[in-house]
């Protein structure tokens, strides 16, 4: 593919390119998250009875195991940051129109995890129609996640 100019807009605020398909893999990552922690919540990771055994040197490393602190800090902080998403998630899908907000609920968000197609011939539209509306859902959902990509630009771009 060769190489693209810069437009003006570009120039004048150094704005770099959006990476489209990193922005889709970060949107879809951010979905399946989601996903999984409406359907069975969060896992809390919890401490072993017997510590596992680790190599330690003859001198002293004043080094202090503090497993189960570790495990707490790490379990509030996940669920938390998981509950932030959720609710991130929920204002973006309300950007969405009607038909944005179910192909992305039926491709995404359900449990069932059913083809595209079968969602297409539920919905009684076409796959190119269903892509298209799906392509601009992730397009909000990228914008107002807050997970949009850029391209790196190198040194000896075309200006």
């Amino acid at each position: 593919m060769g190489k693209r100019r810069k437009n003006n807009l570009q120039l004048t605020f150094n704005i770099l390119p959006v990476d489209e398909k990193a922005t889709r893999l970060a949107v879809e990552e951010y979905l399946e998250t989601v996903r999984q922690y409406r359907q069975i919540g969060f896992v809390r990771r919890e401490a072993a009875i017997t510590q596992a055994y680790t190599y330690r040197e003859h001198q002293s490393t004043n080094a202090i195991s503090k497993q189960t602190e570790s495990i707490a800090v790490y379990n509030v902080d996940k669920e938390a940051e998981l509950q932030a998403k959720d609710r991130l998630l929920t204002l973006a899908m309300d950007k969405l129109s009607s038909i944005q907000r179910e192909v992305i609920q039926r491709s995404c968000l359900d449990d069932e995890g059913e083809f595209d197609y079968i969602s297409c011939g539920e919905m009684g539209i076409s796959e190119s129609s269903f892509r298209r509306i799906k392509n601009d859902a992730i397009g909000i959902l990228a914008r107002g996640l807050n997970v949009i990509e850029y391209t790196a630009e190198r040194e000896n771009d075309i200006i």
